[in-house]
């Protein structure tokens, strides 16, 4: 059995993939979703981008749940902090989420133009709010958040709903937004043909655009306007200790130096930036499937970036920096760890073998003779 140091290691790779799964996977999902009004101006375009993303959304949440649950298993406090601080960002998120599975289900049931059309734009919120509230919460994470511990280990959140609205936090939301809609875009093209590529085409060029200028922009503030976390001494990190028995201080340009100090991580950020550029190349060129490779690698890419700039910090605090939460003392015991891991190694490569035969089972375009065929059971 691995050491209590090398499972923390681990079990942060682990919640790492399984939230870059869940962008990937559930990201163009949200993208169609947040394109469906604009992209698709009939009724029968409408319906060959749900059915694009239909028989598979469900499927592709799998990531989400499987995420949560490792979430709550192996980062215990780390869970009860966010939704303590978080809880009514969170409430929104899940509302919003509701639109999904009953749009879906709901929205072709009736011919009536108005019926569809409110469903269209509940399908829209459904698309847009959840990667609006990742981002502004990963943007929080950033500044850190107003929580602390006392002495008896009970936490105490001092902080507001309207305080993740702050300049770095919208900025960091719209670059959610903007590259998952570019993800999207590029699972349409990818899944449709004829006007609805010409016009996922346009959307995906503007929305790499707006990704790749938040991004850096994101990059800059974070080099010389937030203040990073940096520990100063706390206990073997191959022992369990409560988060407040280490020293935290908070520093200018603290996010960087993981970066600093290995150089080659700069290549995470840069191979965001030039993939989402080339997919506005590959776009151009029309190749959808090029294109569609390049959104993925800048998602993962710019997901990354955050999670290398604050290793090891999971949740850091505001209020009092002693209280952050970070990889070494956000965990379970080491027993506890060392179950789930092996849960995880015959558990996941189920989930991607899975998936990837459910997206060669239903591999093609969907076009409007699909729609004509299937008018009972398509979406």
């Amino acid at each position: 059995m691995f050491d209590y140091l090398t499972l923390k290691i681990i079990w942060w790779c682990f919640v790492g993939i399984l939230l870059i799964g869940f962008a990937l996977m559930d990201g163009f999902d949200f993208g169609v979703g947040m394109l469906l009004p604009f992209v698709g101006k009939t009724d029968v375009e409408r319906r060959i981008m749900l059915n694009s993303v239909g028989p598979t959304w469900e499927g592709n949440q799998t990531w989400f749940i499987t995420a949560g649950g490792a979430l709550f298993a192996a980062w215990p406090l780390a869970y009860a902090a966010a939704f303590s601080g978080f809880y009514i960002a969170l409430m929104v998120l899940l509302f919003a989420l509701f639109f999904r599975p009953v749009g879906f289900d709901y929205r072709s049931k009736l011919a009536d133009p108005r019926w569809r059309s409110t469903w269209d734009w509940l399908l829209f919120i459904g698309g847009f709010v959840p990667p609006l509230i990742f981002g502004i919460a990963f943007g929080s994470l950033l500044q850190g958040v107003p929580f602390h511990y006392n002495s008896e280990m009970r936490l105490a959140y001092e902080g507001g709903f309207f305080d993740l609205l702050n300049p770095f936090g919208i900025l960091s939301g719209i670059l959610s937004v903007a590259m998952l809609c570019m993800h999207g875009a590029a699972f349409l093209l990818c899944k449709t043909d004829a006007a609805i590529v010409a016009r996922a085409r346009i959307a995906l060029k503007l929305s790499a655009a707006i990704t790749v200028v938040c991004f850096i922009i994101g990059g800059w503030m974070i080099a010389t306007q937030v203040q990073g976390y940096h520990i100063t001494s706390m206990p073997d990190a191959n022992t369990a200790f409560m988060p407040i028995a280490k020293t935290v201080e908070r520093i200018n340009g603290a996010w960087l130096s993981n970066f600093q100090q290995h150089s080659a991580l700069y290549l995470i950020p840069g191979t965001a930036i030039v993939a989402a550029l080339l997919s506005m190349l590959f776009t151009h060129l029309l190749r959808p499937r090029l294109a569609f490779i390049a959104t993925g690698t800048s998602v993962a890419g710019i997901i990354l970036t955050a999670g290398v700039a604050m290793f090891p910090f999971v949740m850091p605090s505001s209020l009092q920096p002693n209280s952050s939460l970070t990889a070494w003392d956000v965990v379970a015991s080491h027993k506890s760890l060392g179950i789930m891991f092996w849960v995880v190694v015959f558990f996941l490569p189920i989930i991607m073998m899975y998936t990837a035969w459910i997206y060669r089972v239903m591999r093609g375009k969907v076009d409007a003779q699909h729609i004509e065929d299937h008018q009972h059971s398509a979406y």
